[in-house]
């Protein structure tokens, strides 16, 4: 099978494992409680954030049959009687899915026995069950190539926008939400700042119908409670969140989307409001509006973006980026390393944009914001992260940390000390700057080149270096050539 069919199968089997080792572990508390007689009561295991189970959905039931002719059916079932007994779960599970895909009864049973042996349980501190469930998305979108990133961004990129929005209280929202990175990272990052994950409200949505499972799925295995919409459907066409309003917005809209929209179609659309043009090229500016439109007064959005957005003068893009910029809604531009992505190798960007840059002051433990109106930071950050393998790059801790202490110390927040411009780096510029720009928002522009630094040798000392290497080479070169001429003579081509 493909990596895009069997991600299904494999995930699908991993979470009835999870949910039922969760199931079992609550089970027995209660009878250790000597509460036998509410262990088939779904209120007992709701009220602990785990779903309950009927008997014949249970992993031990299914492994007693793994090497049974119906498996898959067995299989099928369980999943389906999960879902109708657990509400959240609604449209979330694959249905009918390992019947319909004939597979060998043994290849079958074997993936079972393998994926009995996770132990789930064991380690109480950490995510375990999210981690594994993390690590296969992760896999799985790499080895899928180009269709990988329908459901999975980078961690280290999702691990940069929860670092410099610190989602700490409130609602948070994307709009093309994938298989739900964007809300498990808000998620641990309340949890690692010792926050309280019941101030955070998920609201999301995804187009492709596996994906959205798939991240009904992620976010129900770790116990998130989430609003991803009734169904999955196009974010444009039929916005499942019409008046919601988010005070962080993090997402990864596919890249540059082509026929997004028809001629006429969405013309008059209230996103598009107060702009003079609507967006007609590709679909970027379309979600940078749309995003916006989401935004609560003093929400903060942070999404990724090909780099063409930054400067892109066609289908009035130029002129919406001009209105923008002018409106005071960019916050900061950063530019990304290349090779983050598993899906391309196209360089892309992170836009951050705000409704509100007048200093403001919160009453939890956020650190209060300087004003900051007129004024846009750019960082370029493409010198930075490490190869992890002959294709792939990621942001290091060190690198995620840097970064947004620059934000957080430019938006004045204290912890982070004083904001200075760095040579090569990061850059507050001003209206008047991004004016004399024609409005063109790529960080290479402003933050000017890095100084160099001296190595202490003195030039003609150096000179003299470089000149003997240079003869050197010219004297091997000759060598060369000469050999290649006799080889050549040989052959008999003189």
């Amino acid at each position: 099978m493909e990596s895009s069919e069997y991600k299904h199968v494999v995930l699908s089997l991993i979470f009835l494992k999870f949910t039922s080792d969760k199931f079992e572990e609550r089970r027995q508390e209660l009878i250790a409680e000597g509460k036998e007689k509410y262990l088939e009561m779904v209120d007992f295991y709701k009220m602990k954030n785990i779903f309950y189970l009927p008997e014949d959905c249970r992993w031990e039931v299914v492994m007693a049959h793994a090497k049974q002719a119906d498996i898959a059916v067995r299989i099928d079932t369980a999943l389906k009687n999960i879902e109708k007994k657990n509400p959240s779960l609604q449209g979330a599970l694959p249905d009918n899915y390992f019947s319909r895909l004939g597979l060998d009864t043994a290849k079958l049973s074997g993936l079972l026995d393998t994926i009995n042996n996770i132990d789930t349980l064991s380690d109480k501190e950490n995510d375990v069950v999210g981690r594994i469930y993390e690590y296969f998305l992760g896999r799985f979108a790499s080895s899928e190539g180009k269709g990988g990133g329908e459901f999975y961004t980078p961690k280290s990129v999702v691990n940069l926008l929860t670092q410099m929005l610190e989602p700490y209280k409130g609602i948070v929202y994307d709009p093309a939400c994938g298989s739900g990175g964007m809300f498990v990272q808000s998620i641990k990052f309340v949890k690692s700042h010792q926050g309280n994950t019941q101030d955070i409200a998920v609201y999301g949505q995804e187009y492709t119908a596996t994906t959205y499972k798939l991240a009904k799925m992620n976010l129900a295995i770790r116990g998130i409670s989430a609003n991803l919409g009734e169904v999955p459907a196009d974010t444009f066409f039929k916005d499942q969140h019409p008046d919601l309003k988010a005070d962080f917005i993090m997402a990864n809209p596919p890249f540059n989307q082509s026929q997004w929209r028809e001629a006429n179609e969405l013309e008059n659309d209230a996103r598009w409001a107060g702009f003079t043009t609507p967006p007609t090229g590709n679909a970027n500016y379309g979600w940078i509006l749309h995003m916006l439109s989401k935004l609560s007064v003093s929400g903060t959005a942070g999404f990724v973006l090909a780099n063409g957005s930054m400067s892109s003068n066609t289908s009035g893009e130029g002129e919406i980026r001009q209105q923008l910029i002018e409106k005071d809604r960019v916050d900061c531009m950063i530019a990304l390393p290349g090779q983050l992505f598993y899906t391309t190798q196209i360089p892309v960007c992170l836009w951050f944009m705000t409704k509100n840059k007048q200093a403001q002051t919160f009453n939890d433990d956020r650190q209060n914001y300087r004003n900051r109106e007129g004024e846009t930071l750019f960082i370029d950050a493409r010198n930075m992260g490490s190869m992890i393998s002959r294709t792939q790059k990621e942001l290091t801790a060190d690198d995620i940390a840097e970064i947004a202490r620059t934000y957080h110390a430019w938006r004045g927040e204290t912890k982070d000390g004083e904001y200075e411009d760095v040579a090569g780096f990061c850059k507050s510029a001003r209206l008047e700057d991004i004016q004399k720009n024609d409005y063109v928002l790529t960080p290479g522009r402003y933050v000017g080149v890095a100084e160099e630094e001296d190595d202490g040798i003195p030039f003609e000392e150096k000179m003299g270096t470089l000149s003997k290497d240079l003869f050197q080479q010219m004297e091997q070169s000759e060598k060369l050539d000469q050999a290649i001429r006799e080889n050549l003579k040989m052959l008999g081509y003189e």
